[in-house]
């Protein structure tokens, strides 16, 4: 497509959906730019790859030949877009940039193009078929919305019939895009500041974007409810269910062992492989169910890379070990949904011995996020023994009158429940006393909270 071989310009470039796609379209030998208001790993990944990174937004920076990408987060009054109206310029949103890539896959008769979608999951599930395909040395391009491991990139480019890609439903936009494979790991409401009318807008997205390509495969998880409401409301498309129970693939004979579990899977009632993960938890069962039968669906011999599914150790921020000291051990997290907090929680609890507590310490994501879902947030930390609430992560959001971190903190009926005020410094200096010997310390959220491990750490 020859749209991708021109100049490109990423304003937020250092964003972890906007640094895969600029990633990948350098190495597809475009011409790549990008400003932002300050470095992180993203940044550096992309500098090594020869892109141009500019610290600070500068109208300046804005060519007239180039396309220009910008972050859902940049306003209307940031410089770069002002000059990008000024010259004529259309701006793109990373999501047209995605359809442009992964209609090279889409449009190829001989290419595959999975999209891995849901409210849950589909950063673990579509960097974990890339990083199977790449060990099982197929070659794959893929943009997924975190850092996989050991491969250390969130993008790539490759000649090969394989792509991955993370398809983004908060905001609507995976509408656009037309898949080979469709995986819906779950649905349940969330995004309630875009999806006015609640999980019937989210149903209705997810059907407009099936019906870009009525006959692709659709992989779909038969154990969650939203799920299956979907299949009931939209029965006609060829859909492949997976789960643990009454499904077409299916996890049977499940051991946990700590933080690993291995299990069978099973196709149409017929045992066909057994699998081994390094990953904690039930829900990264479902995770390489998922994987395993839409890289089955695609022809792959799966037998011969099953094997790599034990290596995969996870994600960036899922489930990530931060630090250990004074024998207490840090994780990060990025779950910011009640369900993704309660699961992720559930299954520690469960992993650990008796001896170990499990501290909790949870920024809400959103004002919106936290008032739509306050009485759930209410219920999902039940496996925490204690519990640590910040002020809210706003993510560009005014406040919300009567919405706040220390509101929740005192209304939750938690055993032990404290808010901790104050910016992220000064939660880690409040924080480290309230630590013992053997705790295991969760940081959830999808802001800032991610730094407060390393800082707790430098407190010791």
């Amino acid at each position: 497509m020859e749209t991708l071989n021109r100049k490109f310009h990423f304003i937020a470039i250092g964003g972890v959906g906007m640094s895969a796609l600029a990633k990948y379209l350098v190495e597809r030998g475009a011409k790549v730019s990008g400003s932002d208001i300050q470095d992180n790993k993203y940044t550096h990944l992309l500098e090594e790859k020869g892109v141009k990174i500019s610290i600070g937004h500068d109208a300046n920076l804005i060519e007239k030949d180039a396309i220009i990408v910008a972050s859902t987060a940049i306003k209307s009054s940031n410089p770069e877009i002002i000059r990008a109206k000024e010259l004529g310029l259309k701006i793109y949103h990373r999501s047209d940039i995605l359809k442009m890539i992964s209609d090279e896959f889409s449009q190829n008769q001989n290419s595959t193009f999975f999209g891995f979608s849901g409210t849950h999951g589909k950063t673990t599930t579509s960097g974990l078929c890339a990083y199977v395909l790449e060990k099982g040395e197929l070659n794959p391009s893929y943009v997924v919305g975190g850092i996989i491991p050991e491969i250390n990139t969130n993008g790539k480019y490759n000649e090969n019939k394989f792509f991955s890609a993370e398809l983004d439903e908060s905001d609507g936009t995976i509408k656009k895009y037309s898949t080979d494979i469709a995986i819906i790991n779950n649905m349940e409401e969330d995004h309630l500041d875009f999806y006015k009318n609640g999980f019937s807008d989210i149903l209705k997205t997810f059907n407009e974007y099936l019906s870009n390509k009525p006959n692709q495969k659709v992989i779909i998880n038969n154990d969650n409810s939203g799920n299956c409401e979907f299949m009931s409301n939209y029965p006609n498309y060829n859909y492949i269910t997976f789960g643990l129970n009454n499904a077409d693939y299916m996890a049977k004979n499940i051991e946990y062992n700590g933080l690993e579990s291995n299990f069978d899977i099973y196709y149409k009632e017929e045992k066909i492989d057994s699998i081994k993960l390094s990953i904690l938890g039930e829900h990264n069962v479902y995770n390489a169910l998922a994987v395993y039968s839409a890289l089955h669906q695609a022809d792959i011999n799966t037998k011969e890379i099953s094997k790599h599914f034990y290596s995969f150790t996870g994600m960036g921020r899922r489930f990530q070990k931060v630090c250990e000291f004074n024998d207490i051990k840090i994780y990060d997290d990025y779950a910011h949904h009640p369900s993704e907090i309660k699961t992720t929680l559930d299954s520690v609890k469960n992993a650990l011995k008796d001896n170990a507590r499990v501290v909790a310490i949870f920024q809400p994501h959103r004002y919106s996020r936290l008032q739509g879902l306050w009485n759930e947030f209410k219920t999902c930390f039940d496996s925490a023994d204690k519990l640590l609430v910040i002020d809210v992560y706003s993510a560009g959001e005014d406040k919300i009158e009567g919405i706040s971190s220390e509101k929740f903190a005192n209304e939750i009926n938690h055993k032990d429940c404290n808010y901790i005020s104050g910016g992220i410094v000064q939660n880690a200096n409040k924080i480290y006393p309230l630590l013992q010997k053997n705790d295991i310390v969760i940081t959830l959220g999808a802001g800032t909270v991610t730094k407060i491990g390393s800082l707790i750490e430098k407190c010791k």
